[in-house]
C-alpha cells in the first residue's frame, strides 16, 4: 500500500505531499487540481512500461508542464500585500514524482536537455531516480540510486556501478529489472505495473460493451469495458459470486444478471428486470445502469491489484446509484488500495461513512493547488534527492 505521494511542479501543483490510507476520497471545486493530481499519478505510472517520455509528449511537452507560477509564494504575496510576480531562478526546473509504500518508495526528477545540436532539443530527460527504504528518502535508505546515466545499487555498506549508459529517455526499470541482479528495481516496477486505472468507460450505442464478444477468461476488465460480458462470466466461476449478485440487488432491487454463450462462442449480458418478461440485452441497457455493471465487473476482479484509481466513476450514474456504489467500493478496498477522483456529493457523503476513508479536499490558493486544511505539522515528512 502506498503511504504517501509527493509532487512538485506540475501543472497547478506547486508542491503537494498528501498522506493515503486503504480508501482515498480526493475532492475539492471544479479547477481546484483533481485532474492534475491523477494525471500525476498516472504519469508515475508511466515510468514503469517505458511511457513518461511519450506521455508527456501527449501533453505537450515537459515545458508546458511545468508549474507557471513565481517559484516561491510569499506570505505577503497571500496576503495581497505584494504583487505576484517571478525573478531570477534559484534552483534548475524539474519535474518531480515520487511515492512511498510499505516495502520501498520511488522518485524520479525530469528536465529539460542541456543545449544540443539535436532536432530532439525539446525531449524531456530523466535526470535522478532513486528507490529507497523507509517513509520518505534519505542517503541512509537508498536503495538504487541513477545520476544522469550512472545506476548504482547499494551492496551491504558500498555501491556498485552496474550501468553507466544509460539513455536519459529511458527509465532504469527498462535497463536494470532482473530480479536476481536488482532485486529492489524489479519489485518496485513489478508493484507500480499492477496499478489500475479506470477513467474511460466505452457506453455509447456503438460501445463494444453492449455487443456480443468472443469470450476468454478475463480476471481483468479492460480500461474501456470491451470484455464486460466474459468478465463477470469469470467472476461467476472464479470471483465472489455472491458479492456481484449483492451489488445488483442493492443497486437494481429484484433485478440479476446472467451471462450466456452463443454457438460461436460469443459472450452476451441478459439483465432481468423485475416486471418484464423478456431479459434486456446489453444494447437496451441505459446508460447509467451499463455504467454501473462495468464498475461492478472491475471492482470486483478476481485479480485484485495493489492499487485502484477511478475518475469520476459516479459518471452518467443516477444520484440514487452512488450509495451503492461507495459501497461496491468500500467492499473492494478490501483487497486492494483504491482512489476515488470525485465531485458528486451523494458519492462523497456515502463514501465518508466508510471507516478507512481518507479525504483529501483541493483548493486553489492563487493558482496553485494545495491541500485544503494542511500546514507544516499535518504535511508527511518528504525529501527529495539532491
Amino acid at each position: 500500500m502506498l503511504t504517501s505521494l509527493a509532487i512538485a511542479n506540475y501543472r497547478s501543483i506547486l508542491s503537494v505531499t498528501i498522506a493515503l490510507g486503504p480508501l482515498n476520497l480526493i475532492t475539492g471545486p471544479n479547477g481546484s487540481g483533481k485532474s492534475n493530481l491523477y494525471k500525476a499519478l498516472r504519469l508515475l505510472a508511466q515510468t514503469a512500461s517505458g511511457g513518461v517520455i511519450h506521455s508527456l509528449a501527449d501533453e505537450g511537452g515537459l515545458h508546458s508542464t511545468f508549474w507557471a507560477g513565481p517559484e516561491e509564494i510569499t506570505g505577503a504575496m497571500r496576503r495581497g500585500e505584494a504583487e505576484i510576480q517571478g525573478g531570477p531562478r534559484k534552483d534548475v526546473v524539474r519535474l518531480k514524482l515520487g511515492f512511498a509504500s510499505e516495502t520501498f518508495g520511488y522518485t524520479i526528477s525530469l528536465g529539460l536537455p542541456e543545449p544540443q545540436q539535436s532536432a530532439f532539443c525539446f525531449d524531456p530527460e530523466i535526470k535522478r531516480e532513486c528507490i529507497f527504504n523507509g517513509p520518505y528518502y534519505r542517503p541512509a535508505s537508498a536503495l538504487v540510486d541513477r545520476k544522469g546515466n550512472v545506476v548504482k545499487i547499494r551492496s551491504g555498506r558500498q555501491w556498485e556501478v552496474v550501468s553507466q549508459h544509460v539513455p536519459s529517455y529511458d527509465s532504469m526499470f527498462d535497463a536494470h529489472a532482473d530480479p536476481s541482479a536488482a532485486a529492489e528495481v524489479f519489485h518496485v516496477r513489478e508493484m507500480i505495473r499492477s496499478w489500475r486505472f479506470y477513467d474511460h468507460f466505452r457506453t455509447d450505442s456503438d460501445a463494444p460493451a453492449r455487443k456480443p464478444q468472443l469470450g476468454t477468461r478475463t480476471p481483468v476488465l479492460h480500461h474501456d469495458g470491451r470484455d464486460l460480458a466474459a468478465a463477470l462470466q469469470t467472476i461467476i466461476e472464479i470471483g465472489d459470486k455472491e458479492a456481484l449478485d449483492r451489488a445488483i440487488e442493492d443497486a437494481f432491487p429484484g433485478c440479476h444478471l446472467r451471462i450466456v454463450t452463443g454457438n460461436d462462442g460469443r459472450f452476451s449480458i441478459q439483465f432481468h428486470q423485475k416486471g418484464l418478461l423478456r431479459p434486456l440485452t446489453g444494447a437496451e441497457l441505459s446508460d447509467g445502469t451499463l455504467r454501473f455493471i462495468l464498475w461492478v465487473a472491475a471492482l470486483l476482479t478476481p485479480r485484485p491489484p495493489a492499487l485502484m484509481v477511478l475518475n469520476e466513476p459516479e459518471t452518467s450514474l443516477h444520484p440514487d446509484l452512488l450509495p451503492a456504489l461507495a459501497r461496491l467500493i468500500g467492499h473492494a478496498c478490501q483487497h486492494s488500495q483504491v482512489w476515488v477522483i470525485s465531485h458528486a456529493n451523494r458519492l462523497i457523503n456515502a463514501l465518508n461513512q466508510h471507516p478507512e476513508c481518507h479525504t483529501i479536499e483541493l483548493e486553489k490558493v492563487l493558482g496553485q493547488t494545495e491541500v485544503m486544511g494542511q500546514d507544516m505539522l499535518s504535511t508527511p515528512t518528504w525529501y527529495w534527492p539532491d
